[in-house]
């Protein structure tokens, strides 16, 4: 997810850190994919069974990827991982005190989903400078926060299916660009493509 620029202005040793963006990707993705298996209405229990991943691979996991890409010198890596990591904490805190998500009610919820959807909003500006793939997820992302909030607000079922459907893409295309940067890193050239940045 770095640039150039940003590269030049890391600190030497972060050029021995392995990229953080393959693991930051990958919990990112896995996680989603599974809650909106749940959002779908695909796999019910899958909204259960994310609770696990959310606290430890998409919330822990993704987390130190961030603060891994702050040492790489990657200031837009480095707000993305961290703050999507703590996103999916902040979820399973939610999920699993019943109290303060009977007292958020839907709208409280709503609440939390619109300002992901405007700070998703801002990231995909700044991800347009970044490969295409990963532009690719935060337009995905932006629309899959957008639908999800108006689920929340209106109630309407199949609005917060449509969020579930956009997230299994949103999933697909983040777990691709976390393939393409372990493989490509592993084989030494380019096997999955990205596209270049802008």
């Amino acid at each position: 997810m770095s640039s150039p620029s940003e590269a030049s202005a890391a600190p030497r040793f972060a050029a021995t850190v392995a990229d953080p963006g393959a693991l930051g990707l990958a919990g990112f993705a896995m996680t989603t994919f599974v809650l909106s298996l749940a959002n779908a209405g695909i796999i019910a229990g899958a909204g259960a069974a994310v609770l696990g991943l959310a606290l430890f691979y998409g919330g822990i996991a993704q987390l130190l990827a961030g603060m891994w890409e702050f040492v790489k010198g990657n200031t837009f890596g480095a707000l993305a991982f961290s703050s999507y990591g703590a996103f999916w904490l902040a979820f399973w805190w939610l999920l699993t005190n019943p109290a303060a998500e009977k007292a958020a009610g839907a709208a409280g919820v709503g609440a939390f989903l619109l300002a992901w959807t405007i700070f998703t909003a801002f990231m995909t500006i700044a991800a347009i400078k970044s490969s295409r793939i990963v532009l690719l997820v935060f337009i995905a992302l932006t629309v899959t926060f957008l639908f999800l909030t108006i689920h929340a607000f209106s109630g309407i079922a199949v609005v917060g299916q449509i969020g579930g459907i956009l997230g299994l893409v949103t999933a697909v295309l983040a777990w691709y660009g976390s393939a393409a940067s372990v493989i490509n890193s592993t084989w030494k050239r380019v096997v999955l493509p990205v596209g270049a940045a802008s």
